[in-house]
Formats: structure tokens, C-alpha cells, sequence
């Protein structure tokens, strides 16, 4: 039973680890952290992050895992409350501009720049574009967008995400990630209605 109960523990320890790193993360972006600024500024020892990770690469990477997947499963709760095609597409890319809103410029500037945790964001993106292309093959299927190329319409989407979390919208537009992915939902919904 105490096996369980410190396995429990220990669980929430890392799970809080995590949310904490993340949190400092986003704040403050990683670039210029070294371990000993981590451990220091979470109040933990090295050796507590090295169980998290091997390196400081390798956490940045599971940080960032951490965030998509925390994101990922808020936008699927925001598009399970969602009904009728367009009212998901707009839900879904809304949710999307929301998850990311909480993330600085300068954490953004940071997973761009790192190779790992660019793959992880990379790799979420094209998630998130077949997740629009299966939402909008869904509102053809049903009578509710008109025939379109599902597939370049997620390409199109996958695009304007990449330039949105690049911050390419934000300079050419003055949009937040939010407003740009609310604008981006209104122009695909609207432009794919039967």
C-alpha cells in the first residue's frame, strides 16, 4: 500500500515539476537558462531535474510535450461542447489562438530555435491541420461546407499557424494569436459554407 502511495506522490511531484517548468517557460522563455537557474528557480536540486531529463535539451523537449498535450486535450474539451460543422471549426482554431495566447514572445522566439523542441511544435502543428481537415471533411459530408479540397484547405490552415505561432501575423497585422486565429476561423467558416 505505501509502494502506491509513494508512487502517487511521486506522480504529482513530477506532474508539478512540469506544470511549474512550463509555467516558468512560457513566462520567461528557456534559451538563456542553464539547469542551475531551473533547479534554483523551482527550488529543487539538479539531481531532481535530471530524473525529469538526461539534459537540458532533452527537458526543454518534454516541457514542450508537456504544453502541446496540456493544450491538445483543452482544445478537444472546447470542441466536444462544440456543435454543427462550422461552430467546430471556429471552436477548434479559437481554442487553438487561446492555448497559445498564454505564451511570450520570447518562449515562441525560443521553440523556434531549438531544434527538439521545434519538432515537437512542428509535429503538433500538422496535427492540428489534419484535425481541421478531418472537422472540415466532416461539414462537407454533412451538407454544411460545399465541396472543397479538404486537404488544401488544411494546408492552408497549417500555413497561417505556423506564421501565427512564428509571430509573422502578429508583426504584418498587429493581431494577437488569438485575434488572428479568431479572424483565420472566421474567413475559413465563411468561406467553406454550402
Amino acid at each position: 500500500m505505501s509502494d502506491l502511495a509513494d508512487s502517487g506522490f511521486a506522480t504529482r511531484r513530477r506532474t508539478k515539476l512540469f506544470d511549474d517548468l512550463l509555467a516558468l517557460f512560457l513566462a520567461e522563455g528557456f534559451s538563456h537558462l542553464v539547469l542551475d537557474d531551473i533547479a534554483s528557480r523551482l527550488r529543487c536540486s539538479k539531481s531532481t531535474l535530471y530524473t525529469l531529463a538526461a539534459s537540458k535539451d532533452e527537458l526543454v523537449r518534454r516541457v514542450t510535450v508537456h504544453f502541446f498535450k496540456r493544450a491538445t486535450s483543452a482544445v478537444e474539451a472546447v470542441l466536444a461542447d462544440a456543435h454543427g460543422a462550422q461552430e467546430r471549426v471556429s471552436a477548434y482554431l479559437t481554442a487553438v489562438g487561446a492555448e497559445l495566447a498564454v505564451a511570450s514572445d520570447v518562449f515562441m522566439a525560443d521553440l523556434s530555435a531549438f531544434a527538439s523542441a521545434r519538432e515537437v511544435y512542428e509535429a503538433n502543428t500538422r496535427a492540428a491541420a489534419l484535425r481541421v481537415r478531418q472537422l472540415i471533411e466532416e461539414g462537407v459530408a454533412a451538407g454544411a461546407f460545399r465541396e472543397v479540397h479538404a486537404a488544401f484547405a488544411a494546408d492552408l490552415v497549417s500555413t497561417m499557424m505556423v506564421r501565427i505561432q512564428q509571430r509573422g501575423v502578429r508583426t504584418a497585422t498587429g493581431l494577437s494569436d488569438a485575434e488572428a486565429y479568431a479572424e483565420l476561423a472566421t474567413l475559413l467558416t465563411h468561406g467553406l459554407r454550402a
